[in-house]
């Protein structure tokens, strides 16, 4: 179902698109076929590594079988908006229309270039985004105090060892008091991608580094991969809790699971565990990969939550309906009944789908203020 869902948008693109063009019919079908290969992307990743979301091919090669499937995807888009926009027309003028040959070159420029540049967005490193976030009833001690929050690494072929590296390497010379994972960090197992995420053991900060699981930690064994952060130095929390404190002040740092993990066996998110026995006055903050569950966090009196999940959308007009799956969360910062939520855009996203088009990534420091009633 899921190769046959993502073989649909080419299947349209040949009735569409390829076959009304003017070409011989030699040529037609040999685009056709080239474009039917590309299309299955995902059914290679599969064969490379038993999983699609882990696609164990070189580099360059994974990029460019992004750049042909986003491609795919684009140009059925405008199609489907050109063929819309001729339909109606036929209906006001009352007569049979046509594309012609000339704006269906154009719809595929299109579609070959932006999905270039999206992909070129996507596999970069991110740039820096700084946001100062009011707390109510943060203490004066840890005013000013930074967080940096990585999210959706998906460290894998695509975002590999040098990728890494350098988000390490920028992440440690931003300063910042405290560093934050909150989930997807891999795609691949502890073997394929021990290389890959060992940068990670250099990632530092005064107060720690700690991580939460993703979905797809759990696609690709859940207890190793958490072992095996300990073992790069981060401190899971999951259904727990920490507290951070300066000068005698205190700041709840708590995690949890993700919805997906009853799926494979292990515990749901579970926010009242994850704060049992932490100080009462002070502030909760909140790593939740997904952010589905904020009104929840703040019926429970969590004063921040920190999610990514959501890639930001990717594409602007997609956004909207990846808004739509998550409880309307989908990019930026929201006032969830008091609570701030912050939904992170990602530091990376799945390889499966690397195209980010007005929805960047980013390296999140955020600057906690004490709120001013």
């Amino acid at each position: 179902m899921f190769h046959l869902m993502f073989s649909l948008p080419c299947l349209y693109v040949i009735i569409r698109f390829i076959w009304p063009m003017p070409w011989a019919v030699p040529a037609r079908m040999a685009v056709a076929v080239l474009l039917v290969l590309a299309s299955q992307y995902h059914l290679y990743c599969r064969f490379s590594s038993g999983s699609v979301f882990s696609p164990e091919f070189a580099r360059p090669l994974v990029i460019l079988l992004n750049w042909a499937f986003g491609a795919i995807l684009l140009s059925a888009v405008l199609q489907m908006v050109a063929d819309i926009a001729t339909l109606i027309a036929m209906l006001i003028r009352r007569r049979v229309l046509s594309i012609p040959a000339v704006v269906r070159y154009g719809l595929g420029t299109t579609a070959l270039v932006l999905s270039a540049a999206g992909v070129h967005q996507a596999v970069g490193v991110p740039p820096v985004k700084d946001i100062e976030i009011a707390i109510k009833d943060l203490p004066s001690q840890f005013e000013g105090y930074q967080v940096l929050q990585l999210t959706d690494l998906h460290i894998s072929r695509l975002f590999d060892a040098p990728w890494t590296q350098a988000v390490v390497s920028r992440s440690n010379d931003l300063g910042v008091d405290l560093i934050v994972a909150t989930g997807d960090l891999i795609d691949g197992s502890v073997s394929d991608r021990a290389r890959d995420v060992e940068a990670l053991r250099n990632l530092h900060a005064p107060d720690g580094v700690y991580v939460i699981p993703g979905n797809h930690e759990y696609f690709f064994d859940y207890a190793a991969w958490m072992q095996y952060f300990v073992s790069l130095g981060m401190r899971p929390l999951a259904n727990s809790h920490t507290v951070i404190e300066r000068d005698h002040a205190q700041v709840v740092l708590a995690g949890v699971t993700d919805l997906t993990a009853p799926k494979t066996g292990f515990p749901p998110p579970d926010l009242k565990q994850a704060i049992a026995g932490a100080p009462k006055n002070a502030p909760i903050l909140l790593l939740d990969h997904q952010p589905r569950n904020a009104r929840d966090s703040a019926k429970q009196g969590v004063a921040l939550q920190l999610s990514g999940h959501t890639h930001g959308g990717m594409i602007l007009g997609i956004d909207r309906v990846i808004a739509v799956l998550n409880e309307g969360f989908v990019s930026g910062l929201y006032d969830v009944d008091g609570m701030s939520l912050y939904v992170n855009n990602g530091t990376a996203l799945w390889p499966g789908f690397a195209l980010r088009l007005g929805k960047p990534s980013e390296l999140t420091r955020i600057t906690l203020r004490r709120a001013v009633l």
